[in-house]
């Protein structure tokens, strides 16, 4: 059993921390806000994340989790401090460390003896630099030099699988120089380390980059699939069948073929911006990596120029929306295509009525009164002159089509996620356009 101290409280310090005392540690979960601190410890587990909040409640009730908002009891608490905050973007796209370095800062303030500071916040190359200096900068005089050790321990969690994905990892790494903090997460991460998948232990820069390399490639195989799909739409090929063919070379597999409105989330959009301008600052050339955001932004628009070959005027028409998250199983709305895609339909003075099975709270934060949110799928078809289908939740798959075509106007269907069968759909009647088909 290890101590351990994680902060932040978002999708990755909640389930983090959350996981680690369901493996049997004591675990201390520490933010700024005091309302969601509250909520936590009363076993609210805020996000929606399938099987969080039923681990959530079996480790407060058992003593091994905990919540607090005070910073010098989270950091006398723990032997491993995980850093766990957000490191938003700014205007010109470079990760945002202010928080990161407030944590070292706090961590430097308080601690009495070694810590381990482990770093799983998404950083630029050079981060753990960065804190080891704002740490050795906050220590007080009378603990001047007390040792601790800076590693990178990225996190690998896909919201909608985040709890699964920690405890069934295809792979741990962790970027370390110390022999102490490489013995302590061997121990830590030993119950879940598999045989066929151990600890891929590597430099500190090496496992900081590791994390954006790897968003940075299956957002660019996603924008590739997606500039693919406006040739098989000007040629009548079938981005499917394109998908499945390229997916049986083994050099390039079958995963992240699937085209679509684009990707959306706290990761993708961010780190590629966020890699391009590390790039950008080594004086290296980030042409690809612009590219690839540049080709989401315009599939995320695409959508919308669909319609409007069916629907040549928005202004006083009604658009149905079928989901609102970035990707099924998830209430992120963050960089969501269902975002972009509202913004573009109110400029047109289109008015929207929009259905999500989780999403539509976060959904609401953002655009208030100006969408009807439905109270199912169904309601949210109602009187509209056309769907728009942008997130591939399971119980969209197989609707009543009967029913759709009653309740809508126009039986226009524009299909973002590819999720129906082309000629079933305009079997019943529809007049159906998906991505790349």
């Amino acid at each position: 059993m290890m101590k351990i101290t994680v902060f932040g409280t978002g999708y990755v310090g909640t389930v983090t921390g959350t996981c680690f005392a369901d493996l049997g540690n004591s675990v201390l979960c520490m933010d700024i806000d005091a309302k969601k601190i509250a909520r936590l410890k009363s076993g609210d587990a805020i996000i929606y994340e399938p099987g969080l909040k039923d681990l959530l409640t079996r480790n407060l009730a058992a003593g091994r989790l905990d919540f607090t908002d005070d910073p010098q009891r989270a950091v006398e608490f723990g032997d491993i401090c995980f850093v766990c905050v957000g490191t938003p973007p700014r205007a010109n796209g470079e990760a945002d460390l202010s928080y990161v370095q407030s944590v070292a800062r706090t961590i430097g303030t308080h601690m009495r003896g070694y810590k381990l500071v482990v770093n799983k916040s998404t950083v630029p190359v050079g981060t753990y630099d960065l804190v080891r200096r704002a740490i050795r900068e906050a220590q007080h005089n009378d603990v001047k030099g007390a040792p601790f050790d800076v590693i990178s321990n990225p996190e690998f969690l896909r919201e909608g699988a985040a709890v699964r994905d920690f405890q069934n990892p295809d792979r741990i790494v962790v970027g370390t120089d110390s022999e102490r903090a490489k013995d302590l997460m061997s121990k830590l991460y030993g119950p879940i380390t598999r045989v066929s998948r151990p600890i891929l232990f590597t430099t500190i820069p090496s496992a900081e980059l590791i994390k954006y390399a790897s968003n940075a490639m299956l957002a660019t195989r996603i924008s590739f699939m997606n500039e693919i799909s406006h040739l098989c739409e000007a040629v009548g090929a079938d981005i499917g069948d394109v998908a499945k063919g390229m997916g049986l070379d083994t050099r390039i597999g079958n995963r992240f073929l699937q085209s679509g409105c684009g990707y959306g989330g706290s990761c993708f959009p961010k780190d590629v911006k966020a890699l391009a301008q590390v790039l950008e600052q080594h004086g290296l050339t980030s042409t690809l990596l612009q590219a690839v955001d540049h080709i989401n932004e315009r599939q995320k628009r695409s959508v919308v120029l669909k319609l409007k070959k069916y629907l040549p005027s928005l202004e006083g028409k009604t658009i149905a929306l079928w989901g609102l998250a970035f990707k099924p199983r998830t209430d992120d709305v963050r960089e969501a295509p269902a975002v972009t895609v509202i913004e573009m339909l109110k400029r047109e003075y289109a008015n929207v009525r929009a259905f999500d099975p989780e999403a539509v709270e976060n959904a609401r934060r953002i655009f208030g009164d100006q969408v009807y949110f439905a109270k199912d799928a169904y309601d949210a078809l109602a009187g509209a002159d056309a769907l728009l289908i942008l997130t591939e939740w399971d119980e969209f798959r197989e609707p009543d089509f009967g029913r759709m075509k009653e309740l809508l106007k126009q039986p226009v269907v524009i299909d973002g996620r590819n999720i129906f069968n082309p000629e079933d759909v305009r079997a019943a009647g529809f007049t159906y356009s998906g991505v790349g088909r």
